[in-house]
C-alpha cells in the first residue's frame, strides 16, 4: 500500500523500499534497518510501517511492534489534525449535526471514525497487547 495521496516518494525512498522488500527474504534484520530508514526520511509511508510491523510480528517481538504501532498512530493523528485545520463556524455546526444524525460520534461528541491506517493499526495493537499478556504470563 503506498503512502497517502499527494505525498510523492522520492527515488531514494522507492529504492530503499525495494531493497528492504528484497532483504525481507534473506536478511530480515537488514530489511528492518532499511524500513526504519524509510520512515526517518518519509514518516508517512504506510507501506513501510506495515512491513516493519510484519517483520516484528514474525520475530515475535511484540514490544517493538506495539511501539511502532503507537508511533505510527501518533504520526498520522498529528498529520490528519494538521490537515483538517479550523473550519468555519457554520460548517462546524452542520458537521456536528450530521455526525450526530448518522451516529458517527459517541455521547461525548468524540468521533467513532478513525481514518486509515489508524483504525487498522488500533485493532492490530489490541492483538499485540493480548499476545504480550500471554507471553508475560508464560514467563512467570
Amino acid at each position: 500500500m503506498p503512502g497517502l495521496p499527494g505525498i510523492e516518494s522520492s527515488p531514494s525512498i522507492k529504492e530503499l523500499t525495494a531493497k528492504a522488500k528484497e532483504a525481507e527474504k534473506s536478511d530480515p534484520a537488514a530489511a528492518i534497518d532499511l524500513y526504519q530508514q524509510v520512515l526517518k526520511e518519509a514518516p508517512l509511508q504506510i507501506h513501510a510501517y506495515d512491513r516493519l510491523m510484519m517483520l516484528y510480528r514474525h520475530e515475535k517481538n511484540y514490544k517493538k511492534e506495539r511501539s511502532l504501532i503507537n508511533s505510527g498512530i501518533k504520526t498520522f493523528e498529528n498529520f490528519y489534525k494538521e490537515q483538517s485545520g479550523k473550519p468555519a463556524k457554520k460548517i462546524s455546526e452542520i458537521s456536528k449535526k450530521l455526525n450526530n444524525a448518522f451516529h458517527l460520534v459517541d455521547k461525548k461528541g468524540n468521533s467513532l471514525y478513525n481514518p486509515e491506517p489508524i483504525d487498522r493499526w488500533q485493532k492490530r495493537k489490541q492483538t499485540v497487547e493480548k499476545r504480550l499478556e500471554k507471553t508475560e504470563k508464560k514467563s512467570k
